[in-house]
């Protein structure tokens, strides 16, 4: 593609670099902010910067947070004695969108892929043990993506948590397998929380 400007063309590769944003559509999207008051643009920047500079991770879950812990942490509203294990933030915004579990979450940052070079330390596994240590907390839900990494992030789990006097569930699967989390309709994912089934019946 080419470029009257060099200025242009920055932006556009920058742009590009977003996941799924191909060449033609940075293009677009640069055009569009050239358009834009010098106002408008700002505040768009603006935003970004301020994320980047003050967006924190919640102490307790590591869901991403303004505050050092989350407002769903926060809340006495939540039912504590239920955790709901999610790969990442998107997964905690697809569950709160049913508006089928009242309980708390554990954000691990990724799945266990020996592939990828990401292993249980890379992610916050241990945190989530030391949460449960004398925590009044009854049952842990595994909701991860039906993925080969997300399978074997579940037994790993599993093998780490069996010994708390917990019930360890995961989602039912009606959600298909290589489905990730995020992409699932709210009613299917809705169903699927409400209608979990213990992790010990499926390797028994």
């Amino acid at each position: 593609m080419n470029f009257s400007s060099k200025l242009l063309e920055n932006a556009v590769n920058e742009f590009g670099k977003l996941p799924g944003v191909g060449q033609k559509t940075a293009l677009r999207l640069v055009l569009h902010l050239l358009k834009q008051t010098k106002e408008e643009t700002f505040s768009f920047t603006n935003s970004i910067d301020q994320m980047k500079e003050h967006i924190k991770h919640c102490k307790v879950c590591f869901n991403i947070s303004d505050l050092e812990i989350c407002e769903i942490c926060a809340s006495p509203q939540r039912d504590r004695s239920i955790i709901c294990v999610v790969e990442d933030t998107r997964d905690v915004m697809a569950i709160e969108n049913t508006e089928q579990f009242k309980g708390l979450y554990h954000v691990l940052g990724g799945l266990i892929s020996p592939m990828d070079g990401i292993g249980p330390a890379d992610l916050t596994i241990e945190s989530l043990v030391q949460r449960l240590d004398g925590a009044d907390v009854n049952e842990v839900i595994i909701a991860l993506s039906a993925t080969m990494e997300g399978d074997t992030t579940i037994f790993y789990l599993y093998r780490k948590l069996k010994d708390f006097p917990i019930h360890i569930s995961t989602i039912a699967r009606g959600i298909a397998f290589g489905g990730e989390l995020e992409y699932v309709d709210e009613l299917t994912l809705g169903r699927s929380i409400m209608t979990r089934v213990p992790y010990e019946h499926k390797i028994g």
